[in-house]
C-alpha cells in the first residue's frame, strides 16, 4: 500500500491522517505530501489502520498519537488527562505580561500551563497542583523529557500551598454545567476536569474563595472559564476583595479569562 492510498481509504480529514500516517510510519508530514507514491511497509500500514479507526470512533488525535502540542511545547497527554486547548494560551500570555518570581497553577492536569511558565520564566519558582495522582504522574513525566524544574503538589485548589505567598495565581479549572450538550462530544477525556457542578462555577468559586489568602500583595489571579461566566466570576472576585476584575476575550471574541489583582 501507498501513502497515496493509506491516506484516501482512511474515511478521515485529510490533515488528521496526515499527522496519523506521520505517527504511525515515521514519515514527515511533508514527505507525505511530497511522495503519496512511496510504499508503506505492512507494519505501518496496519498501525496506521488502527489509528484510523480510534479515530473515526471518536477518540481525540491527541489521545491517539499521545500528544498535543501547546504554546511551543509538545505536551504527553493520556486520557488521564485534558488535552491543551489552544484557546487556553490566552491564560499564558496574560501571565507572562506580568512579573511575577513565584506562581502556582491550580489543576495543572498534564502541567501544560506550569511547564510552559517555566520555559519562559527560568528563574521563577513555579509549583504545580493537581488532585489526580494519575494527572500528576503524566505532568511529572512531562516535565523530566522536557527538562523543565516545577514543584508538583498532590490535592485540591490552595490545600498544599499552606503557610505560602505566590505573586501570581493560574488556573484552567473544570467549567462546564452538568448536563451540558457538549459534554458528549467530550466523553474520551476527564469528566472531573471538565464538569463543575450545576452552573459550571463550583470550582471557580472554591478557588477564588482561597485564593486571596495565598496571593502576595499586588498580586493577580487569573481564571480561565467558559462562555457567558465572565460576569459571575468578575462579582466572585469583587466579593473576595480583589481589585482591579476585568475579563479578557479569546481570538474568537469569546471571554475566556478573567483576573484580578490584591
Amino acid at each position: 500500500m501507498t501513502i497515496g492510498q493509506a491516506l484516501g481509504a482512511s474515511g478521515l480529514e485529510a490533515r488528521e491522517a496526515r499527522l496519523l500516517l506521520a505517527h504511525a510510519s515515521g514519515f514527515s508530514g511533508a514527505a507525505l505530501v511530497a511522495f503519496p507514491e512511496r510504499s508503506l511497509s505492512e507494519e505501518a500500514a496496519a498501525r496506521f489502520a488502527a489509528f484510523a479507526e480510534r479515530r473515526r470512533r471518536g477518540e481525540p488525535v491527541a489521545y491517539i498519537v499521545g500528544e498535543k502540542e501547546f504554546y511551543g511545547l509538545a505536551i504527553t497527554v493520556t486520557p488521564a488527562v485534558l488535552i491543551p486547548r489552544p484557546e487556553t494560551e490566552l491564560l499564558v500570555e496574560l501571565a507572562l505580561e506580568r512579573p511575577f518570581a513565584s506562581v502556582v497553577d491550580l489543576g495543572t492536569g498534564s502541567g501544560a500551563i506550569a511547564l510552559v511558565l517555566k520555559k519562559h520564566r527560568p528563574g521563577a519558582r513555579v509549583v504545580a497542583v493537581e488532585a489526580s495522582a494519575a494527572a500528576l504522574e503524566v505532568a511529572r513525566r512531562n516535565a523530566v523529557r522536557l527538562a523543565l524544574e516545577v514543584e508538583w503538589r498532590h490535592g485540591r485548589w490552595c490545600e498544599p500551598l499552606a503557610g505560602e505567598s505566590y505573586e501570581l495565581i493560574v488556573a484552567n479549572p473544570p467549567y462546564v454545567a452538568e448536563g451540558d450538550p457538549h459534554l458528549a462530544a467530550l466523553g474520551y477525556e476527564p469528566r472531573q476536569a471538565l464538569v463543575s457542578g450545576g452552573d459550571g462555577l463550583e470550582a471557580l468559586g472554591t478557588i477564588v474563595a482561597q485564593a486571596r489568602a495565598y496571593l502576595a500583595r499586588g498580586g493577580w489571579l487569573l481564571l480561565e472559564h467558559g462562555q457567558g461566566q465572565d460576569a459571575a466570576v468578575r462579582r466572585l472576585l469583587t466579593e473576595a476583595r480583589l481589585e482591579e476584575a476585568r475579563t479578557w476575550p479569546d481570538l474568537a471574541g469569546i471571554p475566556r479569562v478573567t483576573g484580578a489583582r490584591r
